[in-house]
């Protein structure tokens, strides 16, 4: 699966001819059959434990031809059990008993179909804008900042993002900003080395902002296609983290207006709520325009994807589907609400 092209304008007048003329290759961030094939099998393998837990007790509830009304509360026992959230659970629920009751629906195929569409509802209700690099305005630089609480698998995320992007050709600068643990910049610098991705990093303690700086300068210098800064991840409580966050923006404005292009929250999906209340808290304050799920495989709760999109418009891009450095997928709404309905062999 690609995660970013170059845009026609940064090739050789050679090849924009060429690609003005080929049918064959797509002018947009459409994924291809095969690739959509991909980030299918990626959601289904990160999503096997839900589909077997939570998820797996969907199956009972449509085996009768026919749904019957004492089979709702079980429904919503699944989907608060499976950390949707009682307040998206209800909105979900609601809807579909709405629409069965207008179509005076019976059979448990069509219910199951209902409640599928009303799903994907929920998951496409944030707004439906392109990443930052895919747009049509794109920047020829695009700044990405990642904020989360430590442990949550900030840090690996990163290191995931980055390798996808210089497996699709792309340049990238990595920004240690997180000064107030070494372990987290000793960690970014050992994932740099391994991904062959250039890291800047200070020593202990240093300002965070004077990273994001001198990050910067060394990806405009570079000509960069990316800059990711990791920030520190104390809890999410500290008001002293949330106006360093802020100062960053600052700092990253005074030459790019526009940036950060994008601020990614990573989340941990086995915390379920509580990495909801996080999502609350950092959306506040640094304004966050996507989510990362980490660690999905290892959850039976992946209901989590709902309550995010649901209750903070908050769109999530991406899903961590393993322990591999490829093991990161797009997040595609239908693959992961067809993962979780299959039933399984």
């Amino acid at each position: 699966m690609r995660f970013w092209r170059k845009k026609p304008a940064d090739q050789p007048i050679e090849a924009q001819a060429e690609e003005a003329v080929s049918e064959e290759e797509p002018a947009s961030f459409e994924p291809t059959e095969e690739e959509r094939a991909e980030v299918q099998e990626q959601t289904e393998r990160a999503v096997q434990r839900t589909r077997r837990g939570f998820f797996g007790r969907l199956g009972g509830l449509f085996e009768r031809a026919d749904f019957a009304d004492d089979l709702w509360d079980e429904l919503e026992e699944i989907l608060i059990g499976a950390d949707a959230g009682l307040e998206t659970t209800t909105v979900i629920v609601d809807a579909v008993r709405k629409r069965v009751k207008d179509e005076g629906v019976k059979q448990s195929a069509r219910v199951r179909e209902l409640l599928r569409e009303e799903l994907l509802d929920v998951l496409y209700e944030p707004a439906d804008e392109p990443l930052a690099w895919e747009g049509e305005d794109a920047p020829a630089m695009t700044i990405i900042l990642v904020v989360g609480v430590n442990g949550a698998g900030k840090t690996t995320s990163i290191a995931k993002l980055s390798h996808a992007f210089k497996r699709d050709g792309a340049t990238v600068i990595l920004g240690a900003a997180d000064t107030f643990r070494a372990a987290a910049t000793d960690q970014l610098k050992v994932w740099g080395e391994r991904i062959g991705v250039r890291v800047i990093a200070h020593q202990p303690g240093a300002d965070p902002g004077a990273v994001v700086f001198d990050t910067l300068s060394a990806a405009e210098n570079a000509k960069a296609d990316f800059v990711i800064v990791d920030t520190a991840g104390r809890l999410h409580t500290k008001l002293n983290l949330m106006e360093e966050l802020k100062k960053m923006h600052r700092i990253i404005q005074r030459n790019h207006p526009d940036g950060p292009h994008e601020t990614f929250l990573v989340l941990d999906a086995t915390t379920g709520q509580n990495g909801l209340m996080q999502a609350k808290t950092f959306a506040e304050a640094v304004g966050v325009t996507g989510i990362i799920l980490a660690k999905l495989d290892g959850t039976a709760k992946g209901g989590i994807a709902f309550a995010i999109a649901h209750e903070l418009g908050i769109p999530v891009r991406f899903i961590g589907t393993g322990e591999k450095m490829g093991d990161l997928a797009p997040f595609d709404a239908e693959a992961f609400v067809d993962s979780l309905l299959a039933q399984e062999a």
